[in-house]
């Protein structure tokens, strides 16, 4: 079956879904009387599902709220445009239908709530039993206590018809044991086998060899904190940061408005006819995790890495853009690659255990999420500046706040460039296309605003990020405030004062600050001070800023 393009709006009384499927033969108005519907046309309400199908077409939606066939309910066949304007009536007048323009949303399959086992056998007839003394009760309960952890299990079960609580475990068995030398990965380690004949690919990006099957997760992590610090360069960074013309022209730029980075992002945002279609061509499946059979995530704490993950690829995105100004080159898929961990090294955060409880963000849990990722934004690209990775965690805080259709639009822009290469598309096969999905259907809106407001207000220390940046700096600021060499000095008149002018200009520029932080607003571009301090914090802040 074909899913045909379709699109939904809503009235107060009604929701109106338009299906593109040419080449209809047999009606032009239809009602909901069976008899009167077309042969090779079928409509179906049942709460809040609705299916349509023509063939070859097929489509199923679940919307928000429950729809009704009454007398309004209607649809209607333009053979010269080739739209289906189908007219369902809501059950509640008034009642607003969130996200309807989210069409991978209402493509979703309904989640199910599965019923109670009932009892296999049914008890007809019972006799009550002769009453226990009062002295039989009190020697059962004190023989109760002397039970094992088991044994009292038992009794519990044998009590509730043997349906005994089943808990999935927060986190990974302390002696578990490996018994498969089967390695996944990707999203909720779904995936395995993409990897097999990577040695016969020209992947640049993949730290892990051809062992990338074959690694756990421990050794996949050592394999890339190995790769960072071979691919650091003290003489490169120090260049860019004494040289920083263009870089300042890269932090300054804005946005245009319809990129998910700009604060004058229009709200709500509509998506475009090619987002619309990337959200019908995704994988259609519910989200469970590969080893447990359940309706939703197998446990917050995978929740709770998803969103690390997301921020992180936000990050990459992020830096893409504002470094090429939205307009992806040949090199776009590289620098998305190599800047995510997920990507390169098949290492998503969380990179240690949640300080907080699950799915409760604090400050420690997005600094170590991050770090990696500002780590290699020092090692890796063309543009190497602690000041670039600020702007691009502020441009990440810009597209969280906005929401989830701004999140989707950076995704589909990155899927855009990873699926347009001939090796790196698989990395949006295995995270990209199932974070789109899972973002649209299944990612809380409070959250992702509320993800963003929680990367607003954390620190990130230069010392952190594991190289001395603070001391390189320092350095490069006293070789930039030398005095010119003889023919600098000839040129200027042999007196140097040319030279104590930049010496003095350097020491005032944006990159020779020596504040003791940066503090970043979500939309403006950062102030002289604050482009690389020496001690290298940086506060996030929401409010936008205009320069």
């Amino acid at each position: 079956m074909i899913t045909p393009r379709f699109t939904c709006s809503q009235t107060a009384a009604a929701v109106v879904v338009r299906i593109y499927v040419p080449a209809v033969r047999g009606f032009h108005i239809l009602t909901w009387a069976p008899a009167r519907q077309a042969s090779d046309v079928e409509l179906h309400v049942d709460g809040s599902l609705f299916s349509v199908h023509i063939s070859p077409y097929f489509l199923r939606l679940d919307f928000p709220g429950e729809i009704v066939e009454d007398d309004a309910s209607c649809a209607a066949y333009d053979p010269a445009s080739g739209n289906l304007t189908v007219t369902l009536t809501k059950a509640i007048p008034g009642e607003d239908f969130k996200d309807l323009d989210v069409l991978a949303k209402l493509l979703a399959p309904p989640k199910r709530d599965e019923p109670a086992p009932q009892p296999a056998i049914e008890v007809l007839d019972s006799e009550d039993a002769e009453e226990v003394p009062q002295t039989a009760e009190i020697d059962l309960a004190e023989a109760t206590k002397q039970l094992s952890l088991d044994q009292r299990e038992v009794l519990q079960a044998a009590e509730n018809d043997w349906q005994i609580p089943q808990q999935t475990p927060q986190s990974p068995l302390p002696y578990s044991v490996q018994i498969s030398t089967e390695r996944r990965y990707g999203f909720l380690n779904a995936y395995t086998g993409y990897f097999s004949h990577v040695a016969l690919t020209e992947n640049e990006v993949n730290e892990l060899g051809d062992e990338a099957e074959k690694l756990t997760e421990e050794e996949r992590r050592l394999r890339r904190l190995k790769h960072e610090e071979e691919k650091w360069d003290e003489e490169y960074y120090m260049a860019d940061f004494v040289d920083d013309e263009y870089i300042q022209e890269i932090i300054a730029y804005r946005p245009p408005p319809e990129a998910p980075c700009s604060p004058d992002l229009s709200n709500p945002l509509v998506f475009t006819e090619e987002e619309n279609a990337e959200m019908l061509r995704l994988p259609r499946k519910e989200c469970k995790y590969s080893f447990l059979e359940s309706e939703d995530l197998a446990t917050p704490l995978q929740k709770h890495g998803l969103y690390l993950t997301l921020m992180s690829i936000l990050f990459s995105y992020a830096y893409d853009a504002r470094t090429t100004q939205n307009d992806p080159t040949p090199e776009s898929a590289w620098t998305i690659c190599s800047l995510t961990p997920a990507f390169t090294a098949l290492d998503p955060p969380p990179y240690a255990p949640p300080t907080g409880t699950p799915l409760t963000f604090t400050s420690a849990d997005i600094q170590s999420a991050l770090t990696p990722s500002i780590r290699r934004a020092l090692a890796f690209p063309l543009y190497r500046s602690f000041a670039l990775a600020e702007r691009c965690l502020r441009d990440v805080c810009t597209v969280l706040g906005h929401g989830r259709r701004a999140v989707l639009r950076a995704l589909f822009a990155t899927k855009r460039v990873l699926d347009h290469h001939e090796v790196y598309y698989i990395y949006s096969k295995i995270w990209v296309d199932d974070f789109c999905r899972w973002v649209a259907s299944d990612a809380s809106e409070e959250m992702l605003r509320g993800l963003g407001q929680a990367l607003a207000g954390t620190r990130f220390d230069k010392r952190s990020v594991g190289w001395d940046l603070v001391e390189l700096e320092a350095a490069a600021r006293q070789q930039a405030a030398r005095a010119p060499d003889s023919d600098d000095e000839s040129e200027a008149g042999g007196d140097g004062s040319d030279g104590a002018d930049a010496a003095s200009d350097a020491s005032s520029s944006p990159s020779s600050s020596s504040s003791s932080s940066s503090t970043l607003s979500s939309s403006g571009a950062s102030s002289s001070s604050s482009s690389s301090s020496d001690s290298g914090s940086v506060s996030l802040q929401t409010s936008a800023t205009k320069h």
